[in-house]
């Protein structure tokens, strides 16, 4: 397997999305996605992708919107931790923790 760009590698993924994603209108990304993606995304589905940079006269760090929701969830599942390293050999094993994971945290909340 070949090393390959997030971004070269997001086209592939927006192109076999499941037709239960018709409710999607957003797709936040951070810098890495600018460019030539964002045209695309916009030629080829109904949602749009939203690029959030951060602010160049601002030096260290600084809170971009919509980037903490990410973070949030992804040390959300860091807390389970069966998903804290890759011990699976398939993707389909690792995606059904993460749902094992999230069920984890919604029950929480309701309870």
């Amino acid at each position: 397997m070949t090393s390959v760009q997030d971004r070269d590698r997001a086209r592939l993924l927006l192109r076999n999305l499941p037709g239960h994603c018709k409710k999607l209108r957003k797709i936040w990304a951070d810098g890495g996605y600018n460019g030539r993606l964002i045209q695309w995304v916009a030629e080829c589905f109904r949602f749009c992708l939203a690029v959030v940079l951060r602010p160049k006269e601002t030096p260290g760090f600084t809170l971009l919107p919509r980037r903490w929701v990410v973070e949030r969830t992804f040390t959300w599942l860091n807390q389970a931790c069966r998903l804290s390293k890759a011990y699976e050999r398939l993707t389909r094993i690792d995606e059904t923790w993460i749902y094992i994971a999230m069920t984890r945290i919604i029950l929480n909340r309701l309870a």
